[in-house]
Order: C-alpha cells, then sequence, then structure tokens
C-alpha cells in the first residue's frame, strides 16, 4: 500500500514539473514575442539603422532596440537608469535655489598719463632758440622753471612799446589834467598785459621796468610741475605757434585703463571698488574707484574700457606698464541659479536634465542669465527646488538622443534617416 502510494505521488509532481515547464517555456515564448526588436542601430552612429540584424564596418553588431512598455507615460528623451548604475557612474545632481548673486570681475589694464595733468606747449609768437635748458626727455622740472630762452622780433618789437609807454607815463605823471594821466597809464597797462599775454615771464617785465632796457632773449617757464616727455625744439631751431616744443605730465596721480568684455559690462557701475596689482611691483595691492566707463568699444578687442585713477607716491606706476584689475561690483541680482557645469551648451540651445526621480532624467531646455562664482542665472525652464545634474549629463544627453531617435523610429517619423544594410 505504501508503495502504491508513493508511486502515485511521484506521478504527481512529475506532471506538476511538466506543466509547470511547458508554462515557463510559452511564458519566455511570449517574453520573446514581446521583446521583439522594432529595429537595429549602428553602434557608433544612432541615425543609422537596419530592420534585421547586421555588422558595420569594424564587424560590430548593429544593437537592437526594443518598444518601452511604459513608453507611452515617458516625456520625450528621458533616460531611466538603474538606481546602483547611477552610483556606479558618478551622477551627482543639485538643486536650483534662489540667492543673491554678485560678481568679481578679473581682467587686464594699462597705466596711462592723466589727460588732466598732461601738458603740451607751444609758444605763442615766431621766434629762434638761443639756448635749450631742459634738454633731456624723463628730466623733472618744477613750475615756473626755465625751458627755453628764445629770441623774437616780435616780443622785442613789443618791449619797446613798454618802454615807450613807461616814459610816456613818467613825463606826464605831473600833467594838470587827470585824462593825460589816467590815459598815459592806460596805455602803460595795455603794453604791459600785451607781453603778459605772450607769456612773457613777469620777473622779465619787472627787470624791463626796473633797467629800462629791452631783453633779447625771452624765457619760456614749464606752466607746471611734472616729468619732460618730449622735446620739440633744439638750439638754432626756429620755432612758432604751430611748434610742440615741450609735452610734461604731471604723474603724481595716472590712470589705470582696464578692458572689459561685453558679458560683463552690465556688471560695472561708476563707483565699484578696484583692486590693481603689478608684476613689477609684488606684494602690494593699489585702491581706486570705477572713475568712468567709456561710452564705445574698440572695434578690435570688442571691449570697452573703464578708467580707474590712482594716486602715484613715489612715482611707481610708470605710463604703459600692465596691470592686473579686479573689480569688485556692488550689483547683486535676485536670482534662481544652478551650478555652472550642469548646463549643456548645444550652440544653439542650452539643456540641462531634471532628475524627476530615483532613476529617471528628463532633458529640458533653459534660458541663461548674468553667471558669477560658479553659478549661472535660469530665467526661464526651471522651478525652486529642482534637482539637476551636476556630472555625466553627456553620457544621459547621449542616452537621451538614443532615446529619442528610438522614439522617432517607433513612430514611424525616421523618414530622413539613414538606413544601413547587413554584411
Amino acid at each position: 500500500m505504501n508503495r502504491l502510494a508513493i508511486a502515485i505521488l511521484a506521478l504527481a509532481v512529475g506532471a506538476g514539473i511538466g506543466y509547470l515547464a511547458s508554462h515557463e517555456k510559452s511564458k519566455q515564448a511570449a517574453v520573446s514575442v514581446a521583446k521583439k526588436p522594432l529595429y537595429y542601430r549602428n553602434p557608433m552612429n544612432p541615425e543609422i539603422t537596419s530592420p534585421v540584424p547586421a555588422r558595420d564596418d569594424m564587424g560590430m553588431d548593429y544593437i537592437p532596440v526594443y518598444a518601452e512598455s511604459d513608453q507611452g507615460k515617458a516625456s520625450p528623451g528621458e533616460v531611466r537608469i538603474d538606481p546602483a548604475v547611477v552610483q556606479d557612474i558618478g551622477i551627482r545632481t543639485a538643486q536650483a535655489k534662489r540667492e543673491a548673486i554678485a560678481r568679481e570681475i578679473r581682467t587686464v589694464g594699462r597705466i596711462a598719463y592723466d589727460e588732466d595733468r598732461l601738458m603740451r606747449l607751444h609758444p605763442k609768437y615766431s621766434g629762434w632758440v638761443d639756448k635749450v635748458y631742459a634738454d633731456k626727455t624723463g628730466q623733472p622740472v618744477k613750475a615756473g622753471e626755465a625751458l627755453l630762452a628764445v629770441y623774437s622780433p616780435q616780443l622785442v618789437s613789443s618791449q619797446q612799446e613798454y618802454l615807450l609807454a613807461l616814459e610816456n607815463e613818467s613825463a606826464l605823471e605831473k600833467s594838470p589834467f587827470p585824462d593825460v594821466r589816467s590815459g598815459a597809464a592806460s596805455l602803460v597797462d595795455s603794453a604791459r598785459q600785451r607781453l603778459a599775454l605772450f607769456d612773457m615771464p613777469a620777473s622779465q617785465i619787472r627787470q624791463i621796468e626796473r633797467n629800462r632796457k629791452v631783453l633779447k632773449d625771452v624765457i619760456i617757464e614749464s606752466p607746471m610741475a611734472g616729468i619732460v616727455t618730449a622735446i620739440g625744439a633744439r638750439e638754432g631751431d626756429r620755432i612758432g605757434p604751430e611748434t610742440e616744443i615741450y609735452s610734461i605730465a604731471d604723474l603724481s596721480r595716472v590712470w589705470v585703463l582696464a578692458d572689459l568684455y561685453e558679458n560683463d559690462m552690465s556688471w560695472v557701475r561708476k563707483g565699484d571698488e578696484v583692486i590693481i596689482r603689478l608684476a613689477d611691483i609684488p606684494g602690494r595691492a593699489f585702491n581706486g574707484k570705477v572713475d568712468y566707463i567709456y561710452p564705445y568699444l574698440d572695434a578690435k578687442t570688442r571691449t570697452v574700457k573703464v578708467r580707474v585713477e590712482l594716486a602715484n607716491p613715489g612715482l611707481l606706476l610708470k605710463p604703459d606698464m600692465y596691470a592686473d584689475v579686479g573689480l569688485h561690483s556692488d550689483r547683486k541680482i535676485d536670482a534662481l541659479t544652478i551650478p555652472r557645469e550642469a548646463v549643456i551648451r548645444t550652440g544653439t540651445r542650452d539643456i540641462v536634465f531634471i532628475q524627476k526621480s530615483p532613476g529617471r532624467f528628463e532633458p529640458r531646455e533653459v534660458v541663461l542669465g548674468v553667471s558669477a562664482r560658479g553659478r549661472v542665472q535660469i530665467v526661464e525652464g526651471l522651478k525652486e527646488g529642482e534637482q539637476v545634474v551636476t556630472s555625466a549629463q553627456f553620457l544621459i544627453d547621449s542616452e537621451s538622443n538614443i532615446r529619442e531617435a528610438a522614439e522617432r523610429m517607433a513612430s514611424g517619423k525616421h523618414e530622413g534617416m539613414k538606413m544601413g544594410g547587413g554584411k
């Protein structure tokens, strides 16, 4: 009896196993039918496809592309990655957040003369140079210091008129008629004024009054303290009003002209703090403020110049020296920002990948604003709190493009795609 029961039980188990095996085979067959590839794509170029298995020129098998069971629920280009794989390939995300951003701009500049402290000296009469006192460029001069001695027939004639006026005033000073005395004095004032308008030094005018003699040479004095930057006449040269005899620069203050690119212009305002450093003066920084922003761009460099005025103690800052310029903008913008590395720039549009849920990533086109300190403003396309991919997004972007190609193939919208044949 026991043997009969055991035999019956063995038959039942065998029948059950046979049924399960047959059911599993039919299930696998159904799955294989459901998983039948839509087409096959080139492993190197997803736009090259084949309706049948094929190989590329390198002998690599085409990759089968299947229809996703939940494809209808996914957005175009959405990528789904196993959460374990997400960590393996190093995908990191960051939150889009609202914050006040400012910007520090680093650029280059050039030391230049302060144009308000630059003097180009021309005589107001014609003559010949008899003596040059300041005869070297780079020579420092003081205000009122003699630069040239010039012989001018025009000034000789004016001196003679002045002497005649002085003699006339002396002869008529005891006249009983007030009008005569005042007329003589007025003539002296006019003659003296004429010499002064020719820039004849006051000391020489007093010397004429005192000695009652015409001076052969008239001294041209420096109108300001500074450095001689150019000399336009030497001894024996004939000069006139058109001759630039000297160029003198006061270097006690200088300008720094810094170059700003177009995308930095909106950040800089007059009065912004500036820190300037020079390679020739290591370890020292010069502080200043933006004094003027030029209203035009340089056509060659596509930059606009910003001017900073600096004190120059010890004349350490020399024109045409190069400088490193740091501008600290006072402007702050309340903006929705993300890390700059999260943006994929295609040349025609800007893309970020949003993490919809663990392992689900969706491409999103965004409109960018200003950028500062490694973050970029999002004007349109994101909401505060959304998570954006900041690393390995190029791998996701490649898979997204393949997925979009698959969706176009599945929907029959692939007329313009190339079809490859098998080997």
